[in-house]
């Protein structure tokens, strides 16, 4: 029985982590903590990061989720920019591929972070890191511990990020302003504060709109499924809190019980209780196959993925075999950026310190399949559960489209009032496979590593989420009553946006907020870990 102690939760939760040496000896003391003076670049030199940290150009007063008084003190934006170069320095997987740009450069430290990266491109040309970002970090200690952020509580989807652009909504989360105004799956948005979503230029007042803050209210134009007239819908933003899990069913088919879920997010602690609440009722049910929808799943807690992993598998498959394993860059021999000896991650069989019950044996159905809806937002934990189940020898059936492409983790990291994100390590799993930076790909044939086995169906707006005849479910209980992809797939179904081009901007403007959430950044994508 492997149990998640409280350390290693800690670890993978975390969010005022303190930055580790590692980074290049300077050739004197550096200016940072307690020195008072004012740090000076020198190209290929770097002061350990500790001595900037927490050396605000604003300092907080207040306190943390927990009570906890920031470690704050009067600083300079100059500072936090030294902390972010050596803090990248130290911990970036690919630290040796930033160009080394003086820190004096930039006013702003979110706008020299976005430079702390590589250029290198994946395999197709795509940008090896997609995955750098920041957030606030009071929002994102509230969706981490509660799952809740501002907004209306409906996920889209954009079909075409140019003009004509297309935005589809793809669920929405009970309890939520889009709930309560009958806003569902399919419906297309046309209009938002007087400006067409489809050919408009003003992308400022879409962004606005798309992303709110908590208490606006801004004005939608949209048109329902199968409408052939459209409706405006006045939304204010609040606080909602994600579901995790949704759909959740049991399909009598005539070839055995077939479980279904949708699972939006690992990216909240309610995740755990809901998903082992509902493989207790597919156990209850005799569940022989399952489906899990990771199609909008963009990640979050790994120690989450491993639970889930578990829970598939059972306790024979998992048995002294590794979910995954951390590989840090070549500064860290044997050691993880904390100083920690690199212990693998275990399949996860009981729940953690922070549940409800802490400790509890996890359900499990002890399958040696299961299915996977996907598409290109099936990012990172969503990922490494496929990859952490391959390792072992269970089948995974991918229905769908390729998925995101993140073998990639990392600790969020506040300093200064905002949480940075940056990539510190790569996944393996048990085989030492972690090499997928192109995505999961569904095949007809299954080469163990980026190539798996399953069917190429494209998402399906005409049906609800969990309906047997909704394209990527229906293609899934096709290969599970047959063994094999349907021959055709819903002609209704918009296509998916073209991966290739997801360095282009879907509304012109580079960076914005809708940029990001295509990037697999933003709503509901918040990667707190792999």
């Amino acid at each position: 029985m492997t149990k998640i102690n409280k350390n290693f939760f800690l670890i993978l939760s975390v969010i005022t982590l303190a930055a580790c040496g590692g980074g290049s000896d300077s050739s004197g003391p550096g200016p940072g903590s307690g020195s008072g003076g004012t740090p000076t670049w020198t190209a290929g030199v770097f002061d350990p990061s500790s001595n900037f940290e927490a050396r605000c150009q604003n300092p907080r007063s207040d306190t943390d989720i927990n009570g906890d008084p920031w470690p704050d003190v009067q600083g300079s934006t100059l500072e936090e920019n030294f902390w972010l170069r050596s803090w990248s320095d130290e911990t970036y997987l690919w630290y040796d591929e930033i160009v080394d740009q003086n820190p004096a450069n930039f006013n702003n430290p979110i706008t020299y972070f976005e430079e702390l990266k590589t250029d290198a491109l994946t395999n197709s040309g795509n940008n090896r890191d997609n995955f750098h970002f920041t957030q606030d970090t009071d929002d994102y200690q509230q969706q981490a511990s509660t799952g809740s952020s501002a907004g209306y509580g409906m996920r889209f989807r954009l079909i075409r990020t140019a003009p004509p652009r297309q935005i589809l909504i793809a669920y929405n989360e009970p309890n939520s302003p889009a709930s309560a105004a009958n806003i569902e799956r399919g419906a297309e948005i046309l209009e938002i504060d007087g400006v067409d979503v489809v050919n408009g230029s003003d992308v400022n007042t879409l962004n606005a709109g798309l992303f709110p803050n908590s208490g606006e209210t801004h004005r939608f134009v949209i048109r329902d499924l199968g409408a052939s007239t459209t409706r405006t819908v006045d939304l204010t933003a609040t606080s909602v809190t994600s579901d995790p899990v949704q759909n959740e069913t049991v399909l009598n088919t005539a070839t055995g019980s077939v479980g279904y879920m949708q699972f939006n997010t690992f990216g909240t602690r309610i995740a755990e209780q809901e998903l082992i609440d509902a493989f207790v009722d597919f156990s209850n049910q005799g569940v022989q196959d399952l489906v899990i929808d990771l199609r909008y799943n963009g990640g979050g807690f790994l120690f989450i993925s491993s639970q889930l992993a578990y829970m598939v598998a059972g306790p024979t498959r998992t048995q002294n075999r590794i979910y995954g394993t951390n590989v840090y860059n070549d500064k860290f021999n044997g050691v993880d950026i904390f100083g920690n000896t690199n212990n693998p991650t275990p399949f996860f069989s009981t729940t953690s310190d922070q549940a409800t019950a802490p400790g509890g044996v996890l359900p499990d159905l002890n399958l040696n399949r299961v299915f996977v809806l996907s598409t290109g937002s099936t990012c990172s934990a969503s990922e490494a559960l496929i990859n952490g189940l391959r390792g072992i020898d269970v089948e995974v059936i991918l229905v769908g489209d390729t998925t995101c492409g993140k073998p990639y983790g990392f600790f969020p990291t506040d300093n200064c009032g905002t949480t940075y994100f940056t990539i510190q390590f790569r996944e393996e799993n048990d085989k030492g496979f972690g090499d997928y930076a192109d995505g999961f790909i569904p095949s007809a044939t299954d080469n163990g590593q980026d190539f798996v086995k399953g069917c190429t169906v494209p998402d399906d707006f005409t049906k609800a989420l969990g309906d047997p005849t909704e394209a990527l479910l229906a293609a899934a209980l096709n290969y599970q009553a047959t063994g094999a992809c349907p021959t055709t797939t819903n002609k209704f179904a918009p296509a998916q946006p073209n991966r290739a081009n997801f360095n282009q901007d879907p509304l012109d403007l580079k960076n914005s907020k809708l940029y990001k959430e295509r990037t697999f950044i933003r709503d509901n994508r918040i990667d707190i870990q792999m």
